[in-house]
């Protein structure tokens, strides 16, 4: 039987490395949070891109890698590849006391690894559509008393004011409930998908100035139900303009000019810096 400590504490070192943060707790959460116990029993079904394998015993050291691992493979869900939400996390930069919605939880491993980076004092409610992974999110996160499921549709359902927003479900412009829930100072990253040949990541920050915005890797989530289509109206950017966006704002705050890159009816991305420093 391999020595799981040992197993678990070289793959959060990997976690760290590729997070590249300067936060030593990213490390440590990763290393004392268990995979397996969101993962069900095993063994386990590995999914290794258009293939699946299943690990041959139900040892935890097979989940200790960068892998995906099925939830429910009928609907393709699965817990996602940990270099990709290390890194988040890592430019996310969790503080104590921070609140945090996390959109798309699972079954919960993810939300305990932020209730973890924002204790003490911080709070994590985690969203999750799904009702029998939301039942199981709420089972394996009642050790964690700063986290909280809502088995409910986070696209309708209020979010609280938070400091981190984060959303594990492709979306084609983040609904306008979810930047107005940010506070000042506030992070979200989100899937955006607004066609099927523009999956990005994109980091969104509440400045005084506005909501900056920053699409800063390829990325592909499930559709999030309710914000995964557009409307016939809707302004839909190439890559290329996606990639250009800096920033995100509100139509009933300022109409769509010609800095737009995408517009989808209450929302839109422009090429505005708002963190550029005005030319004197």
């Amino acid at each position: 039987m391999s020595n799981i400590e040992d197993i678990r504490k070289f793959y959060a070192r990997l976690m760290a490395a590729n997070a590249a943060s300067s936060d030593p707790r990213l490390e440590e959460v990763f290393a004392t949070v268990p995979r397996e116990a969101f993962l069900g029993p095993g063994p386990w079904t590995i999914v290794a891109g258009s293939g699946k394998v299943t690990t041959p015993s139900a040892d935890p050291a097979h989940v200790y890698q960068n892998v995906l691992v099925a939830l429910d493979a009928d609907k393709g869900i699965n817990n996602g590849e940990p270099f990709l939400h290390a890194m988040w996390i890592g430019r996310l930069a969790p503080k104590p006391g921070e609140v945090v919605a996390h959109i798309g939880a699972g079954t919960g491993y993810y939300s305990a690894v932020l209730a973890r980076l924002v204790s003490p004092g911080g709070t994590v409610t985690a969203f999750e559509l799904d009702g029998r992974l939301a039942d199981l999110a709420r089972k394996n996160l009642e050790i964690y008393s700063n986290a909280t499921v809502v088995h409910g549709d986070a696209v309708t359902t209020p979010l609280p004011p938070s400091d981190i927003i984060y959303v594990n479900a492709g979306v084609v412009a983040p609904p306008v409930g979810w930047l107005k829930a940010l506070r000042p100072g506030g992070r979200m990253i989100f899937p955006w998908r607004p066609s099927e040949r523009v999956p990005l990541a994109v980091m969104v920050t509440c400045t005084d100035k506005g909501l900056a915005c920053d699409p800063f890797m390829r990325s592909w989530f499930i559709p999030c139900f309710g914000a995964s289509i557009a409307d016939l109206a809707a302004k839909i950017p190439t890559r290329e303009q996606a990639m250009r966006s800096r920033s995100i704002w509100l139509t009933q705050d300022n109409a769509p000019d010609r800095t737009a890159t995408a517009i989808f009816g209450d929302v839109w991305f422009s090429t505005k810096d708002v963190r550029a420093k005005p030319d004197n």
